[in-house]
């Protein structure tokens, strides 16, 4: 599989400017076409307002949502005006809690979609919610890139983080296009359990899957030396100079991620180099 059509969601082109950046970069190097995907965010929460002014906000929040849409589109084509690659934008508006089938529908139709780190500050709760829809709904691979990046993600040396999972198997498969042009591949697992399919050669049928890819790949176990998994795999990936890291996301369930955190928040806020997940 080759990444042939890229997909990016702006709600903000000014916090958007670090993805928008990469996805011009990585159509360029994989002749891909990207897709830009305008949103205007409708956050109407009618249960909360008194009797009779359910219409007058719904539709103040909704002309702001629509502004909001039309003025991304604009600076989005400004910005992509001159570059030398296909691409094409579009401007939706959508309720909040639509966003699920909002973008699902347009991630489905995406080999990969790019976007920007969804915590920290000025991030509003739709940029995690356009991440998760792309993952879930539309189950395609997300790119997701630290603050300030800059780079197409030819990703010389890859981490995987792998723990024999159903989504770490998948995001291997979505990132094999990443993996193939790697210079080396690290699988690294992290406490493998005494009993489990691989106790015997942990990433050893991994690695020899991806080495008849023509990747080059080595193993690394490691001991869960800190309190987070996620915190073992950051470390490793600054001490082996890591230019990605591909891991499966959200292994347990959403309520339970977001309540507890888990590994995959963890990472998208931690991590220095970009982090390509699918479920």
């Amino acid at each position: 599989m080759a990444y042939k059509t890229l997909l990016t969601i702006v709600t903000d082109p000014k916090a958007a400017a670090t993805q928008i950046d990469t996805a011009v970069a990585v159509a360029r190097r994989r002749d891909a076409h990207l897709d830009v995907l305008c949103l205007g965010v409708d956050r109407t929460q009618t249960g909360y307002y008194y009797a009779g002014a359910t219409a007058f906000v719904q539709q103040e929040t909704m002309d702001r949502a629509q502004d909001d849409a039309r003025n991304a589109e604009a600076a989005v084509r400004a910005r992509l005006d001159s570059e030398d690659i296909r691409w094409g934008v579009d401007a939706v508006v959508s309720q909040i809690g639509a966003m699920p089938t909002v973008v699902g529908q347009r991630a489905r139709f995406a080999d990969l979609v790019v976007m920007g780190r969804p915590y920290g500050e000025g991030r509003g709760p739709e940029i995690e919610a356009a991440v998760e829809a792309a993952l879930f709904e539309g189950q395609v691979p997300v790119a997701i890139v630290p603050d300030g990046y800059n780079g197409d993600m030819p990703a010389k040396r890859v981490v995987i983080a792998w723990n024999q999972s159903h989504e770490a198997m998948r995001a291997v498969r979505a990132a094999l296009p990443v993996l193939k042009s790697a210079d080396l591949v690290d699988i690294t697992v992290i406490d493998p359990p005494a009993h489990g399919p691989e106790r015997s050669d942990p990433g050893g049928q991994l690695s020899q899957m991806l080495a008849r890819h023509g990747v080059h790949a080595e193993v690394s176990v490691l001991a869960k030396t800190m309190p987070r998994v996620s915190d073992v795999l950051n470390r490793h990936i600054s001490d082996s100079e890591a230019d990605a890291v591909v891991m499966g996301a959200y292994g347990h369930s959403r309520f339970r991620e977001a309540i507890l955190g888990g590994a995959t928040r963890h990472m998208l806020e931690m991590a220095e180099v970009p982090v390509i997940m699918a479920h």
